[in-house]
């Protein structure tokens, strides 16, 4: 058995803070927890993302963003993908159509505004998660 309990947080970095805390806040509907500041500012923030999970954020002007932002992506756990679709698009955020995954859960993605992939899961009683088995990458 694994000592790892579940994702504590995920750190991005943005070139923009107020941009992220817009896009994690009132386009996903995070709460923020906190701030990071020094006597210069703000530098970050930090998100509650359901049970003790959290997202915090930091701002870095000097970080390279390359083509997926500083992390490959992460993943959320949502209750109804369909409704987060909705919710997510209503923003005029862009997000893909949902696809049934080869580990048997629906899947979506989108990307925050630096760049970050983040993918969005909905659990389903098939899920590999639960009940094993392993699995092919389709992609």
């Amino acid at each position: 058995m694994s000592f790892i309990r579940q994702v504590a947080h995920v750190c991005v970095k943005t070139h923009d803070l107020k941009a992220a805390e817009e896009f994690y806040v009132d386009v996903l509907g995070l709460e923020k927890t906190f701030d990071f500041s020094r006597p210069t500012g703000r530098t970050g923030f930090y998100l509650a993302a359901g049970g003790r999970t959290y997202v915090e954020v930091f701002v870095d002007e000097k970080a390279p963003l390359p083509v997926f932002g500083q992390v490959d992506h992460f993943c959320f756990e949502v209750t109804n993908l369909d409704q987060a679709i909705a919710k997510i698009r209503a923003k005029g955020v862009k997000v893909t159509d949902k696809k049934y995954g080869v580990d048997d859960t629906w899947q979506a993605w989108l990307a925050d505004p630096s760049g970050s992939r983040i993918e969005l899961f909905e659990y389903t009683s098939k899920s590999a998660q639960f009940v094993g088995g392993d699995r092919t990458p389709d992609w």
